[in-house]
Formats: structure tokens, C-alpha cells, sequence
């Protein structure tokens, strides 16, 4: 039987950005994957895939609706649905052979199939022949999520579809219905809804996007009604059946009862996901799940079971990627001796539709119910030379600060960009700027990111010198 100092079960961004900080430090690490590719849900059915999506179908949506403002004219403009999910299929094959290589520059054992614990030392791992066990000094958890369903509603995978179908579907839908105004949602509807296909969004929450600035998630709104995207706020689905080649979905409008029906080809499910620990049998271990299915853990990430350690979707916390990465090097950095930190209100959050939207730290709503004084800054991209000139003026950049300190506590944008330029906010507030070291700093003209300068200025005694 094979021993290591580490052993990881999955290998998504959080488990194989842990397995190769492990094996930096000195580290003899295996890495057990279920599925034939590792890349976890990121790479194989998340991130990686839905923005290769989003970016051909972005790239559609500019011929056939904007380059004519260019002057540049398309006639008998069409797309091929099967070439564009296999370019994608391409893009994920790409890069989880990147992860494969990675692996094997670095060192670290591969073993594929279903790990689960024999006890708190022992891995079992099933694969399609035979079962294998190996030993770990220490032991990560890096099994991720899946997607979550509502109560009575059935996923057949076929016509009521979750995210993983719906990155991988064999037809464009002609009609789209989908449940769920956060992240996920909203950037397959926005797929499909430029490919040309009817899209409907239902949400229980009175908002899109609820958990990010109110601002952002109505400017959002205005946009994508704008685009086509038909919505339905504040509706509770109390049906959704299958009937055969179409989905009849029911809602009930939350203050007048109303029921609507919708109706399509398919239905997509998309209402937050949920940690998966299926099949580790913890229990042999003795590791302990909280109330929410969620892994125990303390601030270093350890169960209560102090040589082994959780990280990414299946503990607390925000589901997002990079995060999942931040907590695969801090636990290695850990269990080397060392003292990593994370502050988690830094950690950005983005919803890759066009415009793009991303915030990091406070939103207003936060910053009320605290009673915290603070006062903002926003400048309209409108009032951006660079995004003129590239017609991409919608949206805004918002800048929140401490009102007597100047301190950066939030920074909430919509606009062309706004993934990338979040991360400039990011490291401000890491350093704990003030809105007027921002304002002070000088930013290449005519570039998108003058907007959060102007922002910061005008969170500086309203000083912006552009709007």
C-alpha cells in the first residue's frame, strides 16, 4: 500500500492548486479524481466551458446586432450549434490536459476513481476494475458541489436540465425556460438568448443577482430585458413537468397569488448548488457535517478530525473557483508550518454576462444594516472616452468608503471589463486604500479603468473630472 504525506480527494481548482502548493513545499502527494479528467466542475462543467459559451455567443450577437454601427455590414449571417459545442468540448480537453500536465511536472501521483474513507488514514479508491487503498499522513476533502434542485422537481437530464446538460446540449433550445436569476442562470440565459432562442427567467427573490449590490442586479435587469430575456420576479415555481419534447413550468407571483405557465423545450434548474460528499463515507473517519451538508471546519480549514482538511464548495463560504484556490494554498502553507491568511470579504465575485458585473468587499445594502457611515462614488461608463469609442457605455463603476477614514469598503462595477478590472479594487482594499490613493494614482488614457479612478474621485469630495 502506497503512503504520502498529503492525499487529496478531488481535483477541481481548490484540490489540485492544494496538491501542487503541497508538493512545492516538499511535499510526497497523491490526488484522486472520480471522473477520466480532473479540472473538477470548473473546468470540465463550470467556469471553463460556459465562457467559452458565453464569449462565441458574444461574438454572434456582435455580428448579426452591433459591427453594423462600425460600418462593418454581415449579410446570410448564420452559426453552427455542433461546431461551436465542439470548440468547447476542445477548450475544456485543452486545458484539463494542462491540470494532467501539471500533475506530472510537480511530481504527483493521479489514482482515478471514487475515493472514500476506510478510516481516518486509509483511502479506498474504486475504479473501474479494482479497488486500490492508499495511506495519507494528512487527508483534503476537495470535493466540490453539485447542482441543487427544488422541492418536486424532478432533473431528468433530458428536458428539465441542469447546468452540466446545458453546456453540453445536442440543440439550440427554441425556448428556454429558466429558473434562477443568480450567477449560473443568468449566463446561460444569456447564451442562448443571443444564439436567438426564447429565453424566460423565473425568480422567487424580487431581484436578480440577489446577494451582490442592489444597483448592479437592476441594472443588469434593464440590460438583459433590453436584449429579449423575458422575467418573472418574485414568482415561487410550484410546478415543472416533463412532456415529452416540451416543459411546462408553473410559478405563483408571491404578492398576488397569480399562477403563471410558461412553457419550452427545455427547462434549466439552475438554483444554487450543493456540497457533495456522496460516497466519502466520512463516518469511517469520524469527520463531522454541519446542518447544510456542508464539511466542518475551523479557521485552518481542519475538521474535527485534526489531520484532515476541507476546502472549496464543500465547506462554508462563497462557491466560486478562487476562492476554492485561496483555501488549496492555504491549507498546504498550513500543514507546512506556516501562517497563510485569507480575508474572505476580499473576495471578488463575477457574473460573466455582457456587460460583465463584479464586486468585491461591502455592497450599500451591508453597509445600511450595519450602521456603518460611509459614502460613494459612481461614474457612468457613458462618460468613458475609451468605452465611447468601443460602444460599450452602458453601466457604471461604484466606489464605497469609510467617511471619516477615506478607507475602501466596497467597489461594485457593470460594464465592458469589469472581470478583469475588479481585480485592481481587489488589491487596493488589500492594502487598505483610501479612495483618494485610487484617485491619486494614475491610470493610461483612453483605457476602461480610468472609470474607477473617476469613481474614486467622486467618493473624494465629489471631485470626479469626467461626468
Amino acid at each position: 500500500m502506497k503512503e504520502y504525506d498529503v492525499v487529496v480527494i478531488g481535483s477541481g481548482p481548490g484540490g489540485y492548486i492544494c496538491a501542487i502548493r503541497c508538493a512545492q513545499l516538499g511535499m510526497k502527494v497523491a490526488i484522486i479524481e472520480k471522473y477520466k479528467t480532473l479540472g473538477g466542475t470548473c473546468l470540465n462543467v463550470g467556469c471553463i466551458p460556459s465562457k467559452a459559451w458565453l464569449d462565441s455567443s458574444e461574438k454572434y450577437h456582435e455580428l448579426t446586432h452591433t459591427f453594423k454601427d462600425h460600418g462593418i455590414k454581415a449579410t446570410g449571417v448564420s452559426f453552427d450549434f455542433g461546431v461551436m459545442r465542439d470548440r468547447v468540448k476542445k477548450v475544456v480537453s485543452d486545458v484539463s490536459g494542462g491540470v494532467a500536465f501539471l500533475m506530472k511536472k510537480n511530481k504527483i501521483d493521479v489514482h482515478y476513481g471514487l475515493g472514500s474513507f476506510k478510516d481516518a488514514n486509509t483511502v479506498m479508491i474504486k475504479g473501474e476494475k479494482e479497488t486500490t487503498e492508499i495511506k495519507g499522513k494528512k487527508i483534503v476533502i476537495a470535493t466540490g458541489s453539485k447542482p441543487s434542485t427544488l422541492p418536486g422537481v424532478a432533473i431528468d437530464k433530458e428536458r428539465i436540465i441542469t447546468s452540466t446538460e446545458a453546456l453540453v446540449m445536442k440543440e439550440q433550445p427554441k425556448k428556454l425556460v429558466v429558473i434562477g436569476g443568480g450567477v449560473i442562470g443568468l449566463e446561460l440565459a444569456s447564451v442562448y438568448r443571443r444564439l436567438g432562442s426564447e429565453v424566460s427567467v423565473v425568480e422567487f427573490a424580487d431581484s436578480i443577482i440577489a446577494t451582490m449590490d442592489a444597483e448592479l442586479g437592476k441594472t443588469l435587469h434593464k440590460i438583459l430585458k433590453k436584449e429579449g430575456v423575458e422575467f418573472f420576479l418574485g414568482h415561487g415555481v410550484t410546478e415543472v413537468k416533463s412532456n415529452g419534447k416540451t416543459v411546462t413550468v408553473k410559478a405563483k407571483d408571491k404578492k398576488s397569488d397569480n399562477v403563471i405557465t410558461l412553457e419550452g423545450d427545455y427547462c434549466l434548474v439552475a438554483v444554487g448548488r450543493r456540497p457533495y460528499t456522496e460516497g466519502l463515507n466520512l463516518e469511517a473517519a469520524g469527520v463531522k457535517l454541519d446542518d447544510r451538508g456542508r464539511v466542518e471546519t475551523n479557521a485552518h480549514l481542519q475538521t474535527n478530525v485534526s489531520h484532515i482538511y476541507a476546502l472549496g464548495d464543500v465547506v462554508k463560504g462563497a462557491m466560486l473557483a478562487h476562492k476554492a484556490e485561496e483555501e488549496g494554498v492555504l491549507v498546504a502553507e498550513y500543514m507546512a508550518g506556516q501562517k497563510p491568511h485569507i480575508d474572505y470579504n476580499l473576495i471578488p465575485g463575477v457574473v460573466y454576462t455582457w456587460p460583465e458585473v463584479a464586486s468585491v468587499g461591502q455592497t450599500e445594502e451591508q453597509l445600511k444594516a450595519a450602521g456603518r457611515d460611509y459614502k460613494t462614488g459612481s461614474f457612468p461608463f457613458k462618460a468613458s472616452g475609451r468605452a465611447r469609442a468601443s460602444n460599450e457605455s452602458e453601466g457604471f463603476i461604484k466606489v464605497l468608503a469609510d467617511k471619516k477614514t477615506d478607507e475602501v469598503l466596497g467597489v461594485h462595477m457593470i460594464g465592458p471589463r469589469a472581470a478583469d478590472m475588479i481585480g485592481e479594487a481587489v488589491l487596493a482594499m488589500e492594502y487598505r486604500a483610501s479612495a483618494e490613493d485610487i484617485a491619486r494614482t494614475s491610470h493610461a488614457h483612453p483605457t476602461y479603468s480610468e472609470s474607477l479612478k473617476e469613481a474614486a474621485l467622486a467618493a473624494t469630495e465629489n471631485r470626479a473630472l469626467n461626468a
